[in-house]
């Protein structure tokens, strides 16, 4: 099977503008821009057969050309990084079995997640689209609900049913759980990883769809697949010590630095 690796990257994000362009520092003192750090975790993906950067500005075209990454050109049009994946997916002229969407604010993503995603999609013919989940240790728990009494959206959250079919993902904490829980304690929550394995028709589909009331309210683009009846394969991954966290807002920039720090990423 055939796969293409998409990072959707654009500017104009409402919450940070300029985000792909913020410098991150890692253990060993270098600082290197979002995008390319982004980048970085793509290529080393076992598996795949090409990578690009998918953008509407030319400030990140510049910079990702600059350390050796290949952009596609998207429109301004794209409401999100899925339309921008399927945008730029049908500029390369398509052919590929699975197309990749991962975000370019997620530079922390494991190599593992994404293959486990490929296989997911490859063993499970009946599935759309595969996306991975990550239980919750205490420790994550408690930070997802500290950001969230805080009013800071934080982490979103997953449920799924019978064949790990998703059943939703919300920015809120789900399921309810009225228990407290130790630091290294495994919780009933999982913590959805902004990652996606698109199939090419579905993919291409996307964008003409709708968006409908769940997608509106909650920001989550992967909710335009439920609400039009796809079935998203939840892929449940594990972190192996890593930790994870995704670049939303200025104050990410310091967790996700402390985070490098602790795991010895330059």
């Amino acid at each position: 099977m055939t796969v293409l690796v998409v990072i959707p990257a654009r500017y104009a994000s409402t919450r940070y503008p300029g985000k792909p362009l913020v410098a991150l520092r890692g253990a060993d003192g270098e600082a290197r821009t979002l995008i390319r750090r982004s980048w970085e975790a793509a290529v080393q993906v076992a598996g795949v057969d090409r990578v690009v950067v998918a953008t509407d500005d030319d400030r990140i075209r510049t910079e990702a050309e600059g350390f050796g990454a290949e952009v596609v050109m998207t429109s301004e049009t794209c409401r999100n990084g899925t339309e921008r994946c399927a945008e730029a997916h049908a500029a390369l002229g398509g052919g590929y079995d699975i197309v990749v969407n991962l975000q370019g604010d997620a530079p922390l993503t494991p190599h593992w997640f994404v293959e486990a995603l490929v296989a997911g999609l490859h063993a499970d013919p009946g599935a759309d689209i595969a996306t991975p989940v990550l239980r919750c240790d205490g420790r994550a728990l408690n930070g997802f609900l500290d950001d969230r009494r805080a009013g800071r959206v934080g982490g979103t959250t997953a449920v799924f049913g019978t064949g790990r079919r998703a059943l939703y993902f919300s920015k809120e904490v789900i399921p309810y759980t009225g228990r407290h829980y130790a630091d290294d304690e495994a919780t009933p929550v999982f913590h959805h990883v902004g990652v996606y394995a698109y199939r090419p028709a579905a993919l291409a589909a996307y964008p003409g769809w709708e968006t409908g009331a769940l997608e509106n309210l909650e920001g989550l683009e992967q909710l335009r697949f439920l609400e039009h009846g796809r079935a998203v394969l939840c892929v449940e991954v594990e972190a192996r010590g890593r930790q994870f966290w995704e670049l939303n807002n200025p104050e990410d920039v310091p967790r996700i630095e402390a985070m490098m720090a602790e795991m010895g990423m330059s």
